[in-house]
């Protein structure tokens, strides 16, 4: 099973999303679309419209009435699968080394993060068809209220997604991940207080008693 393009060989919308919603000292780990298994709902409920569509439009080309119904269906049809298929094109799942984003939308544009530092569980379910034609959920956990990443369908090439994103999770070699001290921003944790050193009358403290003169 091939994995994800790597980074250096991203479409030019995939690479134009990296670089605009990613900070300057981020690195991507993961940017892809979801598998393109995601449009077969669309066709199946677009095909049948569609074929409709062309059947009144022809089967009376004389009658404006009918004529004129499958043209408006057609049209109709056409539009909700164009818009179904940009929103694929458009929809990227991303992975850098301090953030999860979800960018969608093809006319308003929609950024959806979730900071590595607050994932607390990963869980990665493959579906009998999933695995026939490779693609796989992600479903997040994380510590205070529900994120609206908290499930993201069909990801292309799961089993190796889910390798990247557990490097994240759980080695210390990247600075947004949660074995890396800092806050959700990626800066370091504060340094802790100094420990109390010694007194200042060489060790003894007010609490020792006062030796009597014989």
């Amino acid at each position: 099973m091939s994995g994800p393009a790597p980074l250096e060989d991203l479409p030019s919308r995939a690479s134009k999303d990296v670089q605009k919603y990613l900070l300057p000292d981020e690195k991507a780990v993961v940017a892809t679309r979801r598998h393109w298994a995601v449009l077969i709902e669309p066709t199946v409920k677009f095909l049948p419209f569609f074929v409709a569509g062309g059947w009144l439009l022809l089967v009376d080309p004389d009658n404006r009435v009918t004529s004129t119904a499958g043209l408006l269906v057609i049209v109709g049809a056409l539009v909700y699968y164009g818009l179904r298929v940009g929103e694929w094109w458009m929809r990227h799942f991303i992975v850098s080394t301090r953030r999860v984003l979800l960018t969608s939308g093809v006319i308003v544009r929609t950024v959806t993060l979730l900071p590595l530092r607050r994932i607390t569980d990963l869980t990665w379910k493959e579906t009998l068809l999933g695995q026939v034609l490779g693609y796989g959920t992600f479903r997040f956990e994380s510590a205070g209220q529900q994120q609206a990443l908290s499930e993201i369908t069909f990801l292309p090439a799961a089993d190796v997604l889910y390798r990247r994103v557990s490097s994240l999770l759980f080695s210390s070699d990247w600075g947004g991940g949660p074995a890396s001290g800092g806050d959700d921003e990626g800066n370091p944790d504060p340094a802790p207080p100094p420990r109390p050193g010694p007194p200042p009358d060489g060790g003894r403290r007010d609490t020792e008693p006062i030796p009597r003169v014989q």
